[in-house]
């Protein structure tokens, strides 16, 4: 069975051989991650992106955030600066992506359809705009979801098996926006872009970090099959596993905040477990993974390979 097919069969419930995994060069994957280049997505440590924000860098990490937003008023929206998703030299580096992916699943990435609405208007903005600029604020998205409809077509022709893209939408202990408002406005555009996934022939992949159980649910509903989250320890795997689990596939690493960066190495190993016991199932819902950013997230090398190395001597036992 190659990764492929390890992966597709885990993510759709017909009983993998082993548990598929992401991890570091040192142990393997089964994905081979591939993006536009550059990416309308793209979200430097410093600098000015494609839409016009400018960034700055946070600590030590590999992350930047936004300083200065390029949309500050609805008036202006056609002067902003729109990426062309078409552009050819976006796409001419993946043409012969199927011979070096081999048997790995191809995961193409696409563009956030919340997160980069608040890097062009700002987050405090985005939230205001859900009361007072409700039609201007889903032309904005409407232009996200397109720009995702494209790379669809793009990355299909060129052989990938999953699509993903990242918008995280929790706190620490609630949902960032009402969930009413969350399926007034963004619930149908997410049904848009997976429906378009899963036409042509592809998984649904969505990495959402922070408290999003309120929406789970929806997005189950709406098509997505994999729900990537570092975070798992401020819903419970046990709430995750009743509510969720058999439904959708969980991608997960441990815990990045709490146990991956502060528990003991029997610990990590003690999560691993707990993980694939509480969220998968005999037929697969469960894909480890590290997170790809360990300096900035204080994670040690030894918690690193006792969290890989746990995975794979559970998956030997499958």
């Amino acid at each position: 069975m190659t990764s492929k097919e390890i992966v597709a069969q885990t993510i759709r419930f017909q009983g993998a051989l082993r548990l598929p995994f992401d991890f570091p060069e040192k142990y393997g994957s089964d994905f081979l991650w591939i993006n536009m280049s550059p990416s309308p997505d793209n979200r430097p440590r410093k600098g000015v992106d494609e839409w016009g924000a400018v960034w700055d860098n946070i600590g030590n990490m590999n992350l930047g955030e936004v300083k200065d937003f390029p949309l500050k008023s609805w008036s202006d929206f056609d002067k902003l600066t729109i990426p062309d998703i078409h552009d050819s030299k976006r796409w001419q580096h993946l043409e012969n992506i199927r011979e070096q992916a081999g048997d790995k699943f191809i995961l193409g990435q696409g563009i956030s359809i919340y997160e980069r609405v608040h890097f062009i208007r700002g987050l405090e903005n985005t939230w205001l705009d859900i009361y007072d600029s409700p039609k201007e604020l889903g032309r904005l998205i409407d232009l996200l979801v397109e720009m995702n409809l494209a790379a669809i077509e793009k990355y299909a022709a060129f052989g990938a098996h999953g699509y993903i893209f990242a918008d995280d939408w929790g706190l620490q202990t609630r949902l960032m926006i009402s969930p009413h408002a969350w399926r007034q406005i963004w619930k149908p555009r997410y049904a848009r872009v997976f429906k378009a996934v899963h036409d042509a022939g592809m998984l649904t992949f969505l990495h959402s970090c922070g408290y999003i159980v309120d929406i789970l649910d929806d997005l189950i509903e709406v098509g997505l099959d994999v729900i990537q989250m570092d975070q798992q320890e401020n819903m419970g795997l046990e709430l995750l596993g009743e509510r969720f689990g058999g439904r959708i596939t969980f991608f997960n690493p441990v815990d990045i905040q709490t146990t991956m960066a502060h528990g003991s190495l029997d610990a990590i190993r003690a999560y691993c477990r707990n993980m694939v016991k509480k969220l998968g199932c005999p037929k697969g819902g469960f894909i480890p993974k590290w997170y790809s950013d360990p300096v900035g997230a204080g994670h040690r090398q030894e918690a690193i390979e006792a969290m890989c190395e746990e995975f794979i001597r559970i998956s030997q036992r499958i």
